[in-house]
């Protein structure tokens, strides 16, 4: 869940240079990679769901 909020979060903050889905996909992958890490659960696990959260963010109008 902190990797889905981080993510739509960040992704938001790209506004201003019109990214992808891949950019955000990115992004995404490295907040939850980050969190996970930091809060010592599956950094794999937290990379994958931070990059889908951060790919879908803009199709449920979370980071537009």
């Amino acid at each position: 869940m902190f990797a889905l909020v981080g993510a739509t979060g960040v992704a938001g903050c790209t506004q201003g240079i019109n990214p992808t889905d891949t950019d955000r996909a990115l992004i995404g992958a490295g907040v939850g990679a980050t969190a996970a890490s930091v809060s010592g659960r599956n950094v794999v696990r937290g990379a994958a769901i931070g990059g889908a959260a951060g790919a879908l963010c803009d199709d449920f109008r979370l980071c537009q």
